[in-house]
Order: structure tokens, then C-alpha cells, then sequence
């Protein structure tokens, strides 16, 4: 059995042979790099999809603008804005998908977690990667060659200061002697997500991480990496994916695709969702950028006809 099924994120959202399903930051439909952000209708959407049941919440990571990117992916700091909703909601779970890793000291970055998942009643779910944005490594000084091992030094310090009281860790970029980080998590332990394979093997993100973020794709493809990702698995570790949609009104509507994903009515979303679940996914977290209708109608339409399907875990 997972530890993390005593953690409160990680329980709401997940359980083996289930499908639940979230929403990705920001609420709204944008045209352009910048969205609007406007924080009280972010919050007050947010509250909306926590009354209506989804499972998680999950914002963007983009330490720096890019303009040739096409996006700004996400207008604030991702941890101190997760903060600000734990402090306005009371039990969904909140993630990253993902925090870059390799352009942060694992050192801060594990208190920041720390700090994060017990300031929510331990709802955090921490989804890392190596990033991909070309202008963000120099821009930190960092190597961009040397992000796959940066990425696993992240992960290996981490889950060392959660677990360990004054811990000595010698790396490549930590000398930690003396002294210890703090606050520890209430279970020793975040449950830490890879995107991709942030330069790694499978095998190796199956052994030193909680759970796998992965790149929408048809569902034969899905079903069959979700098999040998439950086979290099000793225990559940959950697959998610994220879907980017455009709720028609018309509950009927044939899908069409759009970028990240399609356009349609909820009754293909509910069709789409169910073969996916049988695929293996065990979560799915809606992006709303393209949509024509606004955030609050098309949480309302899911929350009332698509999630109870798919309920977050009581």
C-alpha cells in the first residue's frame, strides 16, 4: 500500500482503478502569451470547483518569460499562488505540473514544499520536471547538458531533508554538514510527481518518484506506456495527464481538435474520460485556455453532468 494514502492531496485525488479529474491554472480562456489572473475570480473559481467536487487543482511552472515560446505558461511565482489558494479552499488537492527543478537549490525548494504541503493540511502533490524553455538556463547560469542529473540530485535531496533529521548530504552542488531544514512534512514525505521523462528512464522515475505527469497521446499509446509503468511500479503510483478543452453547448457536439486537445460536447468528454480510465489514468486535469464559453459556465456544466462520473475520493 502507497504511504501517501494518509496524505490528504494525494488521497483525494487518487486511488488505484480510478479516474478523478482537475482543472489546470489559470480559470479562464486567453488569447495571446498573458492571461488575466484576475485574483479574486481565480479564487472564486477555484471555490466553485471545489464545491462541484473535482479533485485537484494544478498551476504552471515558467520562471521566466519567454516571448518566442508562445506563452507566458503562468503569471505568478506557482508556490507562493498555491499558498494564497490553499489558504481560500478547504480539501482539494493542489499541484505543480511542473516546478523546474534543476533552475532552483533543492535545499529552498524543499522548504518551500514543506512549508506548502503543512500550511494546506498536507494537500500538496509536487510535480517536477527539467524545463524546456531554451533562454531559462543561461539566463540562471545553469547548463542545460547537465539537467537530467540536476533533476535527480533535486529529487534525492529532497525526500533526504523531508526524511532525515540533520542530515549529511554531499553532492555535486550540496555540502549540507550541519544545520538542518525546516519545517519536515507530517509524513516525512511529499508525494513527488516526474513530467515526461525529465531525462531519465522509466525505470528510474518508477523507483524515485510518487506518481507519473505525461503528455496527452490516443489511448492505445496510453494504455500501453501506463503497462509498463504499473509493471516497473512495487506500488500505486498514479498516471496523469492533462486535456486541453472547449466545452460546446451542445452537449451532442462531435469533437474537433484544437491545440492540446479538442473541442466538444460533455457527452464525447464523458466518453473520452470513461476509455481513459479504463487505459489506466488515474487523473486528468483540464486546461480552459481555448474555450468559448466562460470558466464559470464550463466548471458548472462538468461539475454538475462530467464529474460526478468521475468524484474525487471521499
Amino acid at each position: 500500500m502507497n504511504h501517501f494514502q494518509s496524505h490528504q492531496g494525494f488521497s483525494h485525488a487518487f486511488k488505484e482503478n480510478r479516474l478523478t479529474l482537475g482543472l489546470a491554472f489559470p480559470l479562464e480562456a486567453y488569447t495571446g502569451s498573458t492571461p488575466q489572473m484576475d485574483i479574486d475570480d481565480q479564487i472564486k473559481l477555484a471555490k466553485q470547483a471545489e464545491d462541484y467536487g473535482f479533485a485537484a487543482l494544478f498551476v504552471r511552472d515558467a520562471p521566466i518569460y519567454d516571448p518566442n515560446f508562445g506563452d507566458v505558461g503562468f503569471l505568478y511565482d506557482p508556490l507562493m499562488f498555491l499558498t494564497y489558494v490553499a489558504a481560500n479552499t478547504k480539501t482539494i488537492a493542489l499541484g505543480t505540473s511542473s516546478i523546474v527543478t534543476p533552475l532552483r537549490n533543492p535545499l529552498h525548494l524543499a522548504k518551500s514544499a514543506a512549508t506548502l504541503d503543512q500550511l494546506s493540511n498536507q494537500r500538496f502533490l509536487f510535480g517536477t520536471a527539467t524545463g524546456d524553455r531554451p533562454i531559462e538556463f543561461p539566463a540562471f547560469k545553469v547548463e542545460s547538458e547537465n539537467r537530467s542529473a540536476l533533476y535527480q540530485e533535486s529529487i534525492s535531496v529532497m525526500k533526504t531533508v523531508w526524511n532525515e533529521t540533520f542530515p549529511q548530504i554531499q553532492t555535486e552542488h550540496v555540502a549540507l554538514t550541519h544545520g538542518d531544514v525546516v519545517p519536515k512534512p507530517a509524513l516525512q514525505d511529499i508525494p513527488v510527481f516526474g513530467t515526461g521523462y525529465s531525462g531519465q528512464t522509466l525505470e528510474w522515475l518508477a523507483k524515485n518518484t510518487d506518481g507519473w505527469l505525461f503528455y496527452p497521446q490516443d489511448v492505445t499509446s496510453q494504455r500501453n506506456l501506463i503497462q509498463k509503468w504499473r509493471h516497473a511500479t512495487d506500488t500505486f503510483k498514479p498516471f496523469i495527464q492533462p486535456i486541453t478543452i472547449d466545452l460546446s453547448a451542445n452537449p451532442n457536439e462531435a469533437p474537433k481538435p484544437i491545440q492540446g486537445g479538442f473541442r466538444a460536447g460533455r457527452n464525447f468528454i464523458v466518453d473520452y474520460l470513461s476509455a481513459y480510465e479504463a487505459a489506466g489514468v488515474n487523473h486528468i486535469m483540464f486546461g480552459l485556455k481555448y474555450s468559448q464559453r466562460p470558466a464559470a459556465e464550463v466548471i458548472q456544466e462538468l461539475g454538475e453532468f462530467v464529474v460526478p462520473k468521475f468524484p474525487a475520493i471521499k
